[in-house]
């Protein structure tokens, strides 16, 4: 004698309070995380390791200095402009169609001193461009 009826209801879930916190931590999360790419090491460029070119034929050496003085092949040229640089480069070139040029710079030189050496002989058309470095010395 079953007297109560049963009622089968099935349990409901509420899921908003779940929703809630889950967004409150990813937004806390992206608050707190700090996107600035920050560099901590210090780079020393011109050492590396590596076997010394065999000079095959002579090379213009393209110097640059600390203070932003270039020297090309023996020719100083003071903070010089691309049109400066271009035409002292050609004229150390002279009649080679593609030459072989060392670009030396001083590890405190301007970023953009080397950059402006490499532009003008890429604008030039010259493609054998070589960084000198010098080896690296084990602190052993």
């Amino acid at each position: 004698m079953n007297l109560a009826p049963h009622s089968t209801e099935e349990p409901d879930v509420n899921l908003t309070p779940m929703i809630d916190v889950v967004f409150l931590l990813l937004l806390f999360f992206m608050v707190s995380t700090s996107f600035i790419r920050e560099s901590s090491l210090k780079v020393d460029l011109p050492e590396a390791s590596g076997q010394v070119l065999a000079s095959q034929e002579q090379a213009v050496d393209i110097i640059i200095n600390i203070n932003g003085i270039f020297i090309i092949n023996g020719t100083t040229l003071e903070n010089p402009s691309s049109e400066q640089l271009s035409d002292n480069l050609k004229q150390a070139v002279g009649d080679n169609e593609d030459p072989h040029i060392i670009i030396s710079s001083d590890a405190k030189a301007e970023y953009q001193s080397v950059v402006t050496a490499m532009d003008v002989a890429q604008q030039l058309g010259y493609s054998r461009l070589t960084l000198a470095t010098r080896k690296t010395t084990s602190a052993e």
